[in-house]
């Protein structure tokens, strides 16, 4: 993405649940506990289940203020073990998806509404893509068999 012909570098927050996929994601411009406190708030607004855990890595938008408002949330939060992205293979999984199917192919101009196009990419996972881990269902044909 760019700002006025100048690059600018973002960051991509991923919530994917272990069972059905169903996932949100929103992109901030850095990592900060309150850009995750933000991302979290939007994740248990989206999604149509109530959370009851989760996992992040133990990195500095996910310490002290991240902590205690997921736990005040009554969500139980847990961090991976360091050095150790393979313990998130859902998210990094998604996260080369979206590199493959998604950024490739947006145009790098800024004239595209990014937060429109994500959003957009987003809906299209959960709701119109298939995934081999659900035999070809899409994450919203999944929850809706767990349901």
């Amino acid at each position: 993405m760019t700002k006025k012909g100048e690059k600018v570098r973002q960051f991509q927050y991923t919530a994917i649940d272990d069972a059905t996929r169903v996932r949100a994601q929103k992109v901030y411009e850095k990592q900060t506990q309150a850009n995750a406190i933000n991302f979290v708030d939007h994740v248990v607004e989206k999604f149509p289940f109530r959370i009851r855990e989760i996992r992040t890595d133990n990195v500095h938008d996910f310490q002290a203020k991240f902590h205690w408002h997921v736990e005040d949330l009554g969500i139980h939060h847990a961090y991976i073990k360091r050095g150790s992205p393979q313990l998130n293979g859902k998210v990094e999984r998604s996260h080369r998806s979206d590199g493959q199917d998604f950024y490739q192919l947006l145009s790098d101009k800024g004239d595209v509404d990014f937060e429109a196009k994500l959003d957009e990419w987003e809906r299209f996972y959960n709701f119109h893509r298939p995934h081999g881990a659900h035999n070809g269902k899409t994450s919203y044909e999944a929850l809706r068999e767990k349901r």
